[in-house]
């Protein structure tokens, strides 16, 4: 499986630097097993420390897959960053992102469901801090591009548009979000045609957009929320 959400490329793990060292272990099993199935045990062991250093960092379990949620969620912020750097027109930035997303999930499906499946969900059906300030900058991204025309005009990211910048993200989101379960899951396919069913998908759905943007209802909200 190839690992297209990593931070193999982060520096190496030096002593006091304990929390990165363990959550790069847990991206590796993540990556290699497809499974959130492992032990803290385990992590301590691919890190080369104690059994018990981990919980000097995280108390437990949840606690742990919140923060490599978090960095799942900076270094596909990051992916997207990247394929739209060099881009000036808003929509082709949109559809870098949308890209980058994609193929971000597909590649890497156990840390996708992670960072978007109900796992972390607590009984109040919040997420964890960390991972909620870490998706919400991915979502700016998206938010730069709207609002920059992506969809055939400005968009003034203002008070007065939120709902309907919003409602642009849910649409957007729904779309890929959908599509990339449905490459994961092999309903959709083959695999070596993902670039071109990202392509059609994505293009009806910014034609449509670019036609109408349904404004999100009040009081709903697409991200999670930061404060709930």
């Amino acid at each position: 499986m190839t690992q297209d959400i990593s931070i193999t490329e982060q520096r190496p793990y030096h002593h006091g630097d304990l929390h990165t060292a363990i959550v790069r272990a847990a991206l590796d099993v993540l990556s290699e097993s497809q499974s959130t199935e492992f032990s803290l045990r385990e992590l301590a062991r691919r890190a080369g420390v104690s059994h018990n250093a981990p919980y000097k960092h995280f108390s437990d379990k949840r606690e742990l897959l919140a923060a490599v949620s978090a960095v799942g969620f900076e270094l596909l912020a990051k992916q997207m960053t990247d394929a739209m750097n060099e881009l000036d027109s808003p929509r082709e930035r949109l559809a870098a992102i949308a890209r980058a997303y994609v193929c971000g999930g597909v590649n890497n499906p156990a840390l996708y469901r992670l960072m978007f499946g109900g796992y972390l969900a607590g009984q109040d059906n919040g997420r964890p801090a960390i991972e909620k300030y870490a998706a919400y900058n991915m979502k700016a991204l998206l938010m730069g591009a709207i609002s920059d025309g992506a969809l055939g005009h400005l968009i003034p990211n203002t008070t007065a548009n939120t709902r309907k910048i919003d409602g642009a993200i849910l649409i957007f989101w729904s779309q890929m979000h959908g599509l990339t379960l449905l490459l994961v899951d092999r309903l959709v396919g083959p695999s070596d045609k993902m670039e071109e069913l990202t392509e059609s998908v994505l293009q009806g759905m910014l034609d449509g957009l670019a036609n109408c943007i349904p404004a999100l209802p009040a009081g709903a909200w697409v991200g999670p929320p930061l404060a709930e």
